[in-house]
């Protein structure tokens, strides 16, 4: 057996995993995640009672129940690097012995949801309308340092992909993953499926020219035109591909849902989104 050196993982003296500061004790099977703090809040005010919270940096944790089940509400964050740390430390809660620092013999299960933003690239996404990454497209690498990630991916859709979009080499090699299905249609039976990409940044790596003109202008409308079998792909975010294959990998449940607060191909967004992504928490937070 194992056991993992403390600079491997590291446990803080009270027993909590380094970046998220949350014990084993702490954590419910059934998470919900979103990138800002503020939206915990926003969840954990539905729960029926709070057990605990928990804030460490960007990392905020509210475990409590609604309508009888265990949820625990966690901020991961902007960006695929962090959700690398809070999905390491989720599993490593669910499955390392802190005390013995050995994997333990029997696998606990997650299942997380993260709630997101985004902007559409399709005209059926429009502002207001809620995607599923179904299948996500991460162009962050993060997949691509841990073995197995072949085994996850899905190789034909990466290469018809790079093909199509003249992939400059530069940029991290794309990887392509599927969230998990039963809980893709358990989560938005009456939500759009659609391909969502997941990119390792905000400005240019998403096509959005400030004042640094970017190094491949077209590569947007590339995208948009692109098809795959029946799939095409729908909008852009930063989170969904590395949960989905880092999930699929450790064996979890994961999937990403975005409210829509922008379509690209027709410039407009909206800053004013908040009743849209209450609506959409609550819907997550009946069928998880």
């Amino acid at each position: 057996m194992r056991i993992i050196p403390g600079s491997e993982f590291i446990i803080n003296s009270d027993g909590s995993a380094f970046h998220l500061h949350i014990k084993p004790e702490q954590l419910s099977d059934k998470i919900i995640m979103m990138g800002d703090p503020d939206r915990v809040g926003l969840t954990a005010s539905f729960f029926d009672s709070i057990e605990c919270e928990v804030q460490s940096r960007e990392f905020r944790t509210i475990t409590g129940t609604y309508k009888g089940k265990r949820i625990t509400a966690l901020s991961h964050g902007i960006g695929p690097d962090n959700i690398d740390i809070v999905i390491t430390e989720l599993d490593a809660l669910a499955n390392v012995d802190f005390e013995t620092r050995e994997v333990k013999k029997e696998f606990r299960q997650l299942t997380m949801v993260r709630v997101g933003t985004s902007g559409g690239l399709q005209p059926h996404c429009p502002i207001g309308s809620y995607v599923i990454a179904a299948k996500s497209i991460g162009f962050d690498g993060v997949l691509n340092y841990y073995e197995g990630r072949d085994k996850v991916s899905l190789p034909d859709f990466e290469a018809a992909f790079k093909k199509h979009t003249g992939w400059n080499p530069q940029h991290c090699a794309p990887y392509v993953v599927k969230a998990d299905e039963e809980l893709v249609e358990r989560i938005g039976p009456d939500m759009i499926k659609g391909v969502t990409i997941s990119a390792i940044g905000f400005y240019g790596p998403q096509g959005r020219y400030v004042r640094m003109p970017l190094a491949n202008p077209d590569l947007n409308s590339r995208i948009e035109s692109f098809k795959f079998g029946d799939d095409v792909i729908t909008n852009y975010e930063m989170e969904s591909a590395p949960l989905a294959g880092l999930g699929r990998l450790m064996g979890h449940r994961a999937m990403t849902v975005c409210s829509i607060i922008a379509n690209r191909l027709a410039g407009e967004s909206n800053a004013n989104y908040k009743g849209s992504i209450e609506d959409l928490i609550k819907k997550v937070l009946e069928r998880i």
